[in-house]
């Protein structure tokens, strides 16, 4: 089979760009990896076939260089540049410099990522499509006694949510009336230091809600297909540590009608690639639009794993223009989770820990997948996100799937000066009823730790 791209470079680092080469290299396709000084003796630099340095450690002079990584791409004589995810991966811009530059860009097209990208847009465009949406304001609000007054009629709790936000970031929860002005003012000037975009909006709250989301593959020929459901409830600061697929607990008929929406909310957007579409999932059943990432999330493997689908290669395969030709009669099936071993000490407000490895032993064994880009002796540099490693496991069941990641977790030691993990919250969290009964929400985590404050 003729490979989909004769060179790509992965704009990424760590376990994702060696996610990454490792698809292009069994499809024949040469890589380049670019990297940061500090990433300079990585393992994707070393798998690479070929490497360039694009800047110093900090991120915002190497990674998010848009004119350093289209200088590799020229030198090198890449055709395509995938981004992984995080950094320049929802970036319409770069995207749209991509391809003024002749490159291939491996993710969604920049005029549909700028309307997904955009929180009230997309709200908007899913309303249309008619995704059920929370109680709140459909478009961005500038003036804050009118969100106030929103938030007065649609009742507390509520959250501010940044338009221009992502990743966990960007939003506030309110529960009284009397904090919503000084709640509103600092989301705003956190959203436009982080984003360069101020704007906000306000949505009802729910306290007792599921996070689940859909996985979306949609070529250039107009077929969209899903191809099932992530439960990712257990989260810290909206950000995500234990994903699972399928999402448990959920009826035939309810996960088939989510799934559904997904379709067809990324079929009115004109989606292209690889994307995911988030909802949160109410204890009444119903289920509301959160908004899209038109990237390949950091818990795709448990898809792949249920799935027998390789999403990366999925996403060359769109990108070079072939149609897709799944077949879910073949799909495995069964129950695959993922846990995140983060570099972060629970015990302080999962506030980073980097340091040098000493020790890393991770696990093995049947139906483990571990993707990583650490080893004894790894220097974990405080630049960059603080994901170490994910172990991933399948079974044709949740329980055995459970006990299969608990013996993984049990057989991981990261260890280091100054170095904490994630490892043993997250044995905890598999022992906890809820989780094992699958009537965990996206308030468990908090609920567990009451960390102290971070000096």
């Amino acid at each position: 089979m003729t490979p989909p791209f004769r060179k790509v470079l992965v704009a990424n680092r760590g376990e994702i760009a060696l996610r990454v080469i490792r698809t292009c290299r069994e499809l024949g396709i040469a890589t380049v990896a670019v990297h940061s000084a500090a990433d300079r003796d990585s393992a994707a630099v070393r798998l690479a076939d070929e490497r360039v340095q694009i800047g110093p450690a900090p991120a915002k002079r190497s990674y998010l260089s848009i004119p350093a990584i289209i200088e590799a791409a020229r030198a090198t004589g890449a055709d395509a540049i995938h981004p992984g995810y995080g950094f320049l991966s929802e970036d319409p811009d770069f995207a749209e410099v991509c391809q003024a530059e002749g490159f291939v860009f491996v993710g969604a097209p920049s005029t549909v990522m700028a309307r997904l990208g955009d929180k009230s847009t997309a709200r908007a465009l899913m309303a249309d499509a008619g995704l059920p949406l929370l109680p709140g304001s459909r478009d961005a609000i500038d003036d804050p006694d009118a969100a106030r007054a929103l938030a007065d009629e649609i009742g507390y709790p509520v959250i501010i949510k940044a338009v221009a936000g992502g990743g966990g970031r960007g939003m506030r929860v309110v529960r009284d009336g009397d904090e919503f002005a000084t709640a509103w003012q600092h989301t705003r000037a956190a959203a436009a230091a982080v984003f360069g975009d101020g704007r906000l909006y306000v949505e009802r709250y729910l306290e007792s809600a599921r996070h689940v989301e859909v996985q979306i593959l949609a070529d250039t020929h107009g077929t969209v297909v899903h191809l099932g459901l992530r439960d990712c409830s257990l989260q810290r600061r909206h950000q995500k540590l234990v994903e699972e697929a399928p999402a448990p607990g959920l009826s035939p008929d309810l996960a088939e009608r989510i799934g559904a929406a997904a379709v067809r909310g990324c079929a009115a957007a004109g989606y292209v690639g690889a994307g995911t579409v988030e909802f949160l999932l109410a204890p009444d059943g119903a289920f509301y639009f959160m908004e899209v990432n038109c990237r390949l999330q950091v818990e795709h493997p448990v898809t792949e794993m249920v799935t027998g689908v390789d999403l990366v290669a999925e996403q060359l395969r769109i990108a070079a223009g072939e149609p897709l030709t799944l077949d879910a009669d073949q799909w495995p099936g069964g129950v695959a989770i993922e846990c995140r071993l983060n570099a972060e000490d629970p015990e302080r407000a999962f506030a980073p820990a980097p340091g040098t490895l000493v020790d890393c032993a991770l696990p093995a064994g049947p139906f483990v997948r571990v993707d990583t880009h650490v080893a004894a002796g790894y220097a974990v540099p405080p630049h960059y996100d603080s994901l170490l490693a994910k172990v991933i496991v399948w079974a044709p069941d949740r329980p055995t799937a459970i006990a299969r990641m608990r013996r993984a977790l049990a057989e991981t030691t990261i260890t280091g000066p100054g170095v904490a993990t994630t490892t043993d919250f997250l044995h905890d969290i598999l022992d906890h009823p809820r989780f094992r009964s699958a009537t965990h929400d996206t308030a468990l985590i908090g609920e567990l730790n009451t960390p102290v404050a971070v000096r």
